[in-house]
């Protein structure tokens, strides 16, 4: 979460960097936007990175703040790519653009289908599409991610997977917008976020990474088995176990002695 920007989209300001802290946006007297501790105002929002992320807070009583379309709160945790509406004015949570690997190396995530491009907003929200082969972004029948708009390309880019990243490959003259910054060709990797037509929004997603833990199947036979504990008194001492079974069934020839006893009196 390093080196994020505020962009606003309609250039009404230059882009303001995101240091580590609080950065609050305020309506100023002369009524436009302003992102600063030391501006007078009535607050609007405040963004707050940490070691956990970006966060978006919205103080109470606060109305009319959306990120990506959709109304927050409270509150809402941010990724690169995010647009975040307030008081008319849109806001762009940008990053840098990855480098170019050279050369490129299938890796070790070829061919796994937990690779995917998430639908998070748009037509596709909710859907997944995994990233192996070339998947075809446009409006033609056969794109692999087919957006149902006229407007829209027919062929506009080409997704293609390499080891552990992808890459954009723009068809035509129309950009794509990676981590809120538009571009026709780039590299994305995990977290990275790309929209298209401005609506249709998807995340990259890998596997997360095995913990380096040895399986069972390569641990020596004799580490499996369990040890016994060892109190500071000394070794420790076989559990002696009741027999429950014997002692039920004595309790109960009690029982009926009793009874049998009684009765004949």
């Amino acid at each position: 979460m390093s080196d994020l920007q505020l962009h606003f989209a309609q250039r009404q300001q230059a882009d303001h960097p995101l240091s580590p802290g609080v950065h609050r946006v305020v309506r100023q007297p002369n009524g436009a936007l302003g992102i600063g501790d030391a501006l007078p105002g009535v607050l609007l929002l405040q963004f707050c990175l940490d070691r956990r992320g970006l966060w978006l807070q919205v103080p109470p009583g606060a109305r009319g703040v959306h990120v990506n379309g959709r109304p927050v709160q409270r509150m809402a945790l941010l990724r690169a790519g995010d647009a975040v509406y307030v008081d008319g004015v849109e806001l762009l949570v940008r990053a840098p653009l990855r480098p170019r690997p050279a050369p490129l190396d299938p890796g070790e995530h070829a061919g796994d289908p937990r690779v995917v491009l998430r639908g998070v907003g748009g037509q596709h929200h909710g859907r997944s599409f995994t990233l192996g082969p070339p998947r075809l972004v446009g409006t033609s029948r056969e794109a692999d991610i087919r957006i149902d708009d006229p407007a829209f390309p027919a062929r506009h880019a080409l997704l293609e997977r390499h080891g552990d990243v992808v890459l954009l490959r723009g068809l035509g003259q129309e950009s794509s917008v990676v981590n809120g910054v538009a571009v026709r060709d780039a590299v994305l990797g995990v977290g990275d976020q790309v929209v298209f037509d401005g609506q249709h929004r998807f995340v990259v997603e890998f596997p997360a990474a095995p913990a380096d833990v040895p399986s069972q199947a390569t641990v020596p036979a004799a580490e499996t088995e369990p040890v016994a504990a060892v109190s500071d008194d000394g070794p420790a001492r076989p559990r002696a176990r009741l027999p429950w079974l014997l002692l039920a069934a004595l309790l109960l020839g009690l029982v009926f002695s009793a009874l049998l006893w009684f009765g004949a009196r």
